[in-house]
């Protein structure tokens, strides 16, 4: 099975109180990523940053491109995929 990958999406400026505009992690959250090697830490680790995601706000494109990061990689979004109907 794949290795959960990073939450970070590439975009890596620091300016919400040193989070970062694109996921939201900060630079020791980031460092902190790379030394967890389980599949079910990276998935907490994952959730625990989506949290923080909703406490800050403004995260709304994460979730789309890190779906997107985790199929090209082959692994699994550790969230459900919901897929919102028009009126």
């Amino acid at each position: 099975m794949p290795k959960t990958p990073s939450p970070c999406i590439d975009v890596c400026k620091y300016k919400r109180q040193g989070h970062c505009i694109g996921c939201a992690m900060t630079k020791p959250q980031k460092r902190l990523f790379k030394t967890i090697k389980k599949n079910a830490q990276r998935d907490g680790f994952v959730t625990m940053l989506m949290a923080q995601q909703q406490q800050m706000g403004g995260f709304t494109g994460w979730r789309i491109a890190y779906t997107k990061k985790c199929k090209k990689k082959g692994a699994a979004a550790p969230f459900p995929i919901s897929v919102k109907k028009s009126a």
